[in-house]
């Protein structure tokens, strides 16, 4: 799109908005972090859903395009200008034209990748509730520093009314600390004991179905307050699952739910596709498909959560594309990340990318055998490699930034190539095949 065009959309669609959020004056709930918005926003609607209208924010329209229309409840008109016409026309209608049923609730994921991005956001929309999972090192190419990263999407925070509710994440010390920036009340969620609102007693289980192929499942209980309430999730991978639906449980709890019936509207989640999602494999394989996006603190997890699974007399393969965005710290972030693969139980690495070669790179320089690490250019030539390399048992860790990808690995490995478009992220006709 033609700068001075988007410019003059993006205006547009700001005054519609804070037109409308004027006029119906809902609960706008926006959550913000460097990892888990997608997850934490599913689960919220989750939780919520038992209440009042709401609505969600679709796809990933997070930024200054996509949180206007997920207002206006519209999609991308794309390169149409008589759809962004047709966009603009509804919104005016909405706004100054007859009345209409309108959710009580917004649920918006709000991204930033640049300075300014969320003081943009939080003047139209009027946040009730403020939800940040976590910051890290993303996005710094243009945001330069972590601490820049905080201080932009701590402005969420900042925006809230006095009686508004910040939900943090305890377990996340640049989250956490935004306490500090509200006269909100605030509620932590998380599993450290400074956390309001705590799951205690984590128990994960794995185990194989009739056919052999690997699933998995956590429990814990959700404590806050005086109150205690169990939470069971089937057929999910690892603890980091559980930020999501306690971050859905506090918000719910924030907005007047008794905590067992939080809990109990939780109980259902399951992670987005591309988010540390079971997905079965060719040759009764098992793929952990986390290639939604990627950064250095959230593939080290994933690396992490690939140790912890059983691998059933197979071999585990981590499938790990570039870490985009990283501006002056790439290189040493994706060696980093190497390294700890070669110290991890990992069988075999696949970088996929330009930047990933640092990655093998650092699984070399950290001891990883050189027959054991491949480098491919991209994710549809990776796929190919591993067909002829899978045995019954293997598990595989998918992850890498958006930009790379890495879904095109899960297509060329999953058992059920049909079952895509409703298993896989990035699979609508906006994404180049």
């Amino acid at each position: 799109m033609i700068p001075v065009i988007r410019h003059t959309l993006q205006r547009a669609l700001r005054m519609l908005a804070r037109r409308v959020v004027f006029r119906y004056h809902p609960t706008v709930i926006g959550v913000t972090g460097s990892v888990g918005k997608t997850s934490s926003v599913q689960a919220i609607a989750l939780v919520l859903g038992s209440l009042d209208s709401l609505r969600v924010s679709p796809k990933n329209y997070n930024n200054e395009l996509g949180v206007p229309l997920a207002v206006l409840d519209q999609e991308s008109g794309l390169r149409s200008p008589l759809r962004w016409l047709t966009v603009l026309w509804d919104g005016i209608r909405q706004g100054w034209g007859a009345r209409r049923r309108y959710p009580a609730r917004l649920v918006l994921e709000l991204g930033v990748d640049k300075p300014q991005d969320m003081a943009y956001l939080v003047e139209f929309l009027q946040p009730k509730i403020a939800v940040v999972t976590a910051v890290s090192a993303v996005h710094l190419a243009t945001m330069k520093t972590v601490a820049a990263v905080a201080a932009e999407k701590g402005r969420l925070v900042a925006a809230l009314p006095a009686d508004g509710t910040a939900v943090l994440n305890a377990d996340e010390p640049l989250a956490a600390a935004m306490a500090k920036k509200t006269k909100a009340r605030v509620i932590t969620y998380g599993m450290s004991e400074g956390a309001l609102l705590r799951a205690v007693g984590v128990r994960t289980t794995y185990g194989t179905d009739a056919e052999g192929r690997l699933h998995g499942g956590i429990a814990c209980t959700v404590q806050y307050k005086e109150e205690i309430a169990p939470l069971s999730l089937p057929n999910v991978l690892g603890e980091a699952i559980l930020y999501a639906p306690l971050a859905g449980i506090a918000v719910g709890v924030a907005e007047g739910m008794r905590l067992r019936d939080a809990v109990a509207a939780a109980s259902p989640y399951q992670p987005p596709p591309g988010r540390s999602r079971l997905v079965p494999g060719i040759k009764r394989s098992a793929i952990i498909d986390d290639s939604y996006n990627s950064s250095p603190s959230a593939a080290a997890a994933a690396v992490r959560l690939l140790d912890s699974v059983p691998s059933r007399d197979g071999q585990k393969f981590a499938v790990l594309g570039d870490m985009l965005e990283l501006g002056r710290i790439a290189g040493r972030a994706h060696r980093e990340l190497g390294a700890l693969v070669a110290t991890s139980r990992t069988d075999i690495l696949v970088a996929v990318g330009e930047l990933s070669r640092d990655i093998a790179r650092g699984a070399r320089e950290a001891g990883m055998p050189e027959e054991r690490v491949f480098t491919f250019p991209d994710a549809a030539t990776a796929g190919r490699f591993l067909q002829d390399r899978l045995e019954p048992g293997d598990v595989l860790l998918v992850k890498g930034s958006q930009g790379v990808r890495m879904e095109r690995v899960v297509k060329e490995l999953m058992a059920e190539p049909q079952r895509a478009q409703e298993l896989l992220v990035r699979q609508g006709p906006e994404w180049p095949r």
